[in-house]
């Protein structure tokens, strides 16, 4: 069992917020996007290629969920960063018992033409302190890299800081050269792209 590279998650307190220091940082203009009423979250999407961006965060015109919702936005606090990224896997359940523990029972969702497959942690943290992936499994050909327009920005590096910087390697089964785990004091995650205007880089 293999992972790959989906996207990459920035959390914020209101999609506004988070897609208008997106679009400061980097230069672009999001597109896309919708509503999951079963998280009662919200987000916008930027793409990068063979991967996205994805701002996400509470909908307040959502009825709150009885569970706690994916990349614990609910505990979620301060300006927008990048918390979360994501994996793709052709076989859930395989990926789920190759995992480490605590990432979840898998949830079927649909937005529009998309349907896929989610885990989620019972309490809505990912393993490592949310350095682990979240893990999704498409169930449609239909990607969303390939409804957003051209941004001209592409993904050159995902660093992600943990204290079991050691640890977490050995749990990912993941071959990516753009994933880079690095030893830190705790759980931080930074991303390095190429843009028109040169290197920008969100934390």
């Amino acid at each position: 069992m293999s992972l790959a590279f989906d996207h990459i998650a920035v959390s914020a307190r209101t999609l506004e917020e988070g897609v208008d220091w997106v679009e400061q940082a980097l230069g672009v203009t999001m597109a896309g996007g919708g509503q999951h009423p079963l998280m009662a979250t919200h987000n916008r999407l930027l793409g990068l290629g063979d991967l996205y961006l994805e701002v996400i965060a509470i909908d307040p015109t959502g009825t709150p969920p009885a569970h706690p919702r994916w990349f614990d936005l609910d505990r979620f606090t301060g300006p927008p960063r990048l918390t979360n990224w994501v994996a793709r896997t052709d076989d859930m359940d395989a990926a789920l018992n190759a995992s480490p523990k605590g990432c979840g029972q898998p949830l079927s969702l649909a937005r529009g033409d998309y349907r896929w497959k989610m885990a989620v942690p019972p309490d809505g943290i990912l393993p490592f302190d949310g350095a682990y992936p979240a893990m999704i499994e498409w169930q449609t050909p239909l990607h969303p890299t390939q409804a957003l327009p051209e941004s001209g920005l592409r993904l050159k590096c995902l660093t992600i800081e943990h204290p079991q910087a050691a640890a977490l390697k050995i749990a990912l089964a993941l071959n990516d050269p753009r994933v880079k785990i690095v030893q830190g004091p705790h759980k931080a995650l930074s991303a390095r792209f190429e843009t028109p205007q040169g290197e920008r880089t969100l934390r």
